[in-house]
């Protein structure tokens, strides 16, 4: 899912480096949304009929997920009952995620699909096998997300809203805010505007190893992972809030 639910891409899930057994150190995907692309696929999400040029999603990345690695590490000491409701249709019936107060208010303006559930669908495919609580969990992918915010990253994509960007430009900028090879652990996935056939950037995925702790610096974490061997999307543009 990207921002909150199936897109009609292949999922950027697959794994993006082959796992590395005994290295004793866990491997993640680190999953980040262009919201507006993402919405222009999805108007009748409650997140995206909420859509407004002086919301924090307008100008900034926003949270997917944080994937414990190899692909198919899911569901851990899930029920068959939270499994069967882990589709978009039945998210609001899994169960609630338990956050204090500030970090649930971040979240819902990191994580615009929190307004469909999607944090407990997060929770109960991935969360559950990240080792820690639900607190911790989403604590460590916030503080991810607020350094590429902080990042010449998200620089990059603001000041090309409306034009096209490459993977190379993006992997440069990764390289540039969080050193060199960065860049090589970075994915770019886009989709297609149904209405315009316009090929948009909907997501980066970002390979990272652990273990990810309250401190960690994703400059750390992005360089101890293995580069990813492909680059995804060659290009797409930079989608504005709204629709199109």
């Amino acid at each position: 899912v990207i921002g909150g639910s199936a897109s009609a891409t292949p999922s950027p899930a697959d794994p993006m480096k082959p796992s590395q057994p005994g290295s004793g150190k866990p491997e993640y995907v680190f999953a980040l949304s262009w919201q507006p692309a993402f919405c222009e696929t999805k108007a009748n999400k409650p997140e995206c009929k909420a859509q407004n040029p002086n919301e924090f999603d307008a100008s900034h990345f926003t949270l997917h997920g944080l994937w414990p690695q190899p692909n198919g590490n899911f569901y851990c000491q899930v029920s068959a009952a939270d499994k069967a409701n882990d589709n978009p249709a039945h998210w609001g019936d899994l169960p609630p995620v338990e956050l204090d107060a500030n970090t649930r208010a971040e979240l819902d303006q990191m994580m615009p699909g929190t307004a469909s559930k999607l944090e407990r669908h997060e929770w109960i495919k991935h969360g559950t096998c990240y080792g820690k609580s639900q607190q911790e969990y989403f604590s460590d992918a916030l503080n991810l997300m607020r350094a590429v915010n902080a990042s010449p990253v998200r620089d990059l994509f603001v000041k090309n809203i409306g034009k096209q960007l490459t993977s190379e430009q993006i992997r440069n900028a990764f390289d540039q805010a969080f050193g060199k090879g960065a860049g090589d652990r970075v994915r770019v996935s886009c989709l297609v505007d149904p209405s315009s056939g316009r090929r948009l950037i909907g997501e980066l995925t970002l390979g990272l190893s652990g273990p990810i702790a309250p401190d960690s610096k994703l400059a750390s974490l992005l360089i101890a992972s293995a580069p990813t061997s492909k680059a995804g999307c060659p290009k797409g543009m930079v989608d504005a809030i709204g629709f199109q």
